[in-house]
């Protein structure tokens, strides 16, 4: 990850940054707060916050920052939020269906970066399907609806980038153990084939890939059997942005240099000028 200001001066850069913080308490015990300031970004988009209104007090909302929670109704469970640089124009919750809504799984806020659009930058919290087949109905439940709404978006040519925790890998590059994992929830081949439907047929791009085409850059890594040590890992943690922004992608990073939960955060620059 590079300065800002390495880049040339007619040159702006939104930088964008997605992390599933496992328990936004938790993470900012590790230091999470301190390497935003510090980071350059401009919005970060949280999955799994796993904090309600009432314990989202100052310690987590830094000054500076223009910060929105979606918690789930459920305490300690799911959530997402978003910590902007930036000024919201707006902010929505969720995505009008019951298993999104009721988990805090969704939120998008809608700024004016100066372009002939508006922008919508959302955080997506993917349910899991790895508790067993119950689970995994409802994350399929979930996936149908949502790739409902993303034709709708792309019908109005609405311009997004929905950053978050997909709990989908997408090709064999994107795993460590490909053909250990091919009955394992998020590796099936039906999910996959839901992420090639959105890249492919609805248009969506995976920003990353568009700049780190490189083999072995994950973004999970399981908490049993060394796995972070060994990059046993999974990029399960997507920018996937509407076709407007594929050519404005100009830099993409995995941070590994702390650790602030069992994933990492995924960096993206944007250059925004029309």
């Amino acid at each position: 990850m590079i300065p800002k200001d390495q880049y040339p001066s007619d040159v702006k850069i939104l930088r964008v940054v997605s992390i599933n913080v496992n328990g936004l308490r938790s993470s900012v015990t590790k230091g999470l707060l301190e390497w935003l300031e510090q980071s350059d970004a401009d919005v970060v988009c949280m999955q799994e916050s796993r904090i309600t209104h009432e314990q989202w007090t100052e310690k987590f909302r830094p000054e500076g920052w223009h910060t929105h929670l979606f918690p789930a109704e459920r305490a300690g469970y799911a959530g997402t939020a978003i910590y902007s640089r930036l000024p919201f124009v707006s902010v929505k919750d969720g995505l009008g269906f019951e298993l999104a809504d009721s988990q805090g799984r969704f939120i998008s806020a809608e700024f004016d970066l100066g372009l002939s659009h508006p922008v919508h930058i959302a955080s997506l919290y993917l349910p899991s399907g790895s508790s067993g087949e119950e689970a995994q109905a409802r994350k399929d439940l979930f996936l149908g609806e949502y790739a409902k709404i993303l034709k709708q978006w792309r019908d109005e040519n609405k311009s997004v980038i929905i950053c978050g925790d997909y709990n989908i890998v997408h090709k064999r590059i994107d795993i460590k153990n490909w053909s250990g994992n091919q009955k394992s929830s998020g590796c099936l081949p039906h999910e996959r084939a839901w992420l090639d439907h959105i890249y492919d047929e609805l248009g969506y791009v995976d920003t990353f890939r568009v700049v780190r085409t490189e083999a072995e850059l994950y973004s999970w890594w399981s908490n049993r059997g060394q796995a972070r040590a060994k990059n046993v890992g999974w990029r399960i943690d997507y920018h996937a942005c509407s076709p407007d922004w594929k050519a404005r992608t100009i830099n993409a990073w995995v941070y590994k240099d702390q650790w602030f939960s069992d994933h990492a955060p995924v960096i993206i620059d944007y250059k925004i000028q029309e």
